[in-house]
């Protein structure tokens, strides 16, 4: 009898996995290295000018491989 009311207590005091997830991910967020404004600001110039960059190579890949379609298939 004692056995089955200590796994009854055991079973109740389990944490809902919502509120563990929740405290997990809160504890691990603390761990984490937070950038400085600055570094902030410099990552985001460099990731703009690589979507600028990357933007005209695929802009311009796109123009030649249509142009080169339009050649070999006679529309213009």
């Amino acid at each position: 009898m004692a056995d089955r009311k200590a796994k009854t207590k055991a079973k109740v005091s389990k944490p809902n996995p919502v509120t563990a997830l929740f405290r997990e991910t809160a504890g691990e967020l603390r761990k984490v290295s937070w950038p400085t404004w600055p570094e902030v600001l410099h990552l985001s110039w460099i990731v703009l000018v690589v979507m600028f960059i990357m933007g005209v190579i695929l802009g311009l890949t796109d123009g030649g491989a249509r142009e080169v379609l339009n050649l070999v298939l006679g529309i213009r």
